[in-house]
């Protein structure tokens, strides 16, 4: 899209004090969408992830990968004149986000309670470990220690294996996608009423949330579900199997799908086999099945099977690294991979926006802001005078580059 197209978001202004992934990431999904987000730090370092290899051009590509689309302002929340600064652009602002641990925001005056009197309307996301309530609320938390709490941990892996996580941090993620999601079921019940409210995430129950045929499971049976390498919990055949050169993804548990599959590969005497007749019957004997099926694939390639497998509309794929996902022409025409030309750092690669709209597509316009890049913009949208922002300035309570 060129820039200049209407933006769904576009007119909502996002107060955005947040670090590391969860609540960035939350927040670049707004500005994605159009939004205002205005990325607040410190002045003496700003974001951790600052610090963070690997770099280009001296700058932190991890910063730059949950930070686009952002204007940056570097303000001094720990001082009183840095607090009054955040309140007074919270006037015009919409959404405001925070991950700090619980009780900080309230000792600094700036919880919900506090700009809820200012700013009825704003909508104020919080996002943490534990929640902002509970007995582990006010621990810290971290998307490892999320996961091995939320049971992500205890299903993922191979059976007997040491611990193993989802290989991202699927809990950070979850978290700030829930919070979007969250951010826009208030804003939408503002339009509705006028009235903003808080929206309260955790990580540990966004890994919770992610358990949803293991939750099913145990709800149903009593049973307590473990790992199962790439095995699906309730269908077979479903997982990697093992050919010649690699392995190759099956999603044959339907039956129309397992007897295609079966006549395709030259195996239809599996068909009349009484261990495999139904779906369940498959499923209970998902291991027996797997070394039967893996006989015949690991005779040819991946690629072979895929084209066999293809023709009979049975579905499967490759286990591709990164570099083949970005070479992927599938990936390539739906936008999955944005460069960006920077004027200051070169051509920077961007993950591609994956919610398609028809009408008003969101974009990746700019990268993310260097510390304190759009501090007097910001200040100046927030009705401050150029004497103020000079004093402010020279006060050490924000800082500019």
């Amino acid at each position: 899209m060129t820039l200049g197209t209407s933006l769904p978001l576009e007119g909502v202004r996002v107060l955005d004090c947040t670090q590391v992934l969860a609540g960035p990431f939350c927040s670049q999904l707004l500005a994605d969408m159009g939004a205002d987000v205005i990325k607040v730090e410190r002045p003496d370092g700003g974001d951790e992830t600052r610090k963070g290899p690997p770099y280009i051009n001296g700058r932190s590509a991890s910063f730059l990968a949950v930070n686009r689309n952002k204007r940056g302002l570097a303000l001094d929340l720990r001082r009183n004149e840095g607090q009054e600064v955040l309140k007074a652009l919270c006037a015009t602002a919409d959404v405001l986000v925070e991950n700090f641990r619980p009780g900080t925001m309230q000792r600094l005056g700036l919880g919900y309670e506090d700009l809820e009197k200012l700013r009825p309307e704003l909508i104020y996301c919080s996002i943490s470990g534990f929640g902002q309530t509970g007995p582990y609320s006010s621990r810290g938390g971290f998307d490892l220690i999320a996961q091995g709490m939320s049971g992500l941990m205890s299903v993922t892996g191979t059976p007997g294996g040491p611990p193993a996580k989802v290989g991202v941090p699927i809990t950070d993620l979850t978290a700030g996608m829930y919070g979007a999601y969250g951010i826009l079921s208030a804003y939408i019940h503002r339009l509705k009423t006028g009235k903003g409210q808080q929206v309260d995430i955790s990580l540990m129950e966004a890994g919770i949330a992610y358990t949803v045929w293991e939750s099913t499971v145990y709800f149903a049976t009593g049973e307590v579900p473990g790992p199962l390498g790439s095995a699906h919990r309730l269908s077979a055949p479903y997982r990697a199997l093992r050919t010649s050169d690699g392995y190759i993804t099956i999603g044959g548990a339907a039956q129309v799908l397992w007897e295609k599959m079966c006549n395709a590969i030259g195996r239809a005497e599996l068909l009349d086999d009484p261990r495999f007749g139904s779906r369940g019957d498959r499923k209970a004997n998902d291991d027996e099945l797997a070394e039967l099926l893996e006989e015949t694939f690991s005779t040819k390639t991946t690629e072979h099977w895929m084209e066999v497998l293809e023709q009979v509309g049975v579905p499967a794929g490759p286990i591709n690294d990164l570099d083949q996902v970005y070479h992927d022409p599938h990936v390539q025409a739906r936008r999955m991979e944005v460069d960006l030309d920077d004027p200051e750092l070169g051509l920077l690669r961007n993950i591609g926006i994956p919610v398609k709209l028809s009408n008003t597509p969101g974009s990746i316009r700019h990268r993310g802001p260097a510390l304190g890049e759009h501090t007097r913009e910001v200040l100046e949208d927030g009705g401050f005078t150029t004497g103020e922002i000079d004093a402010l300035l020279e006060a050490g309570v924000v800082k500019a580059s």
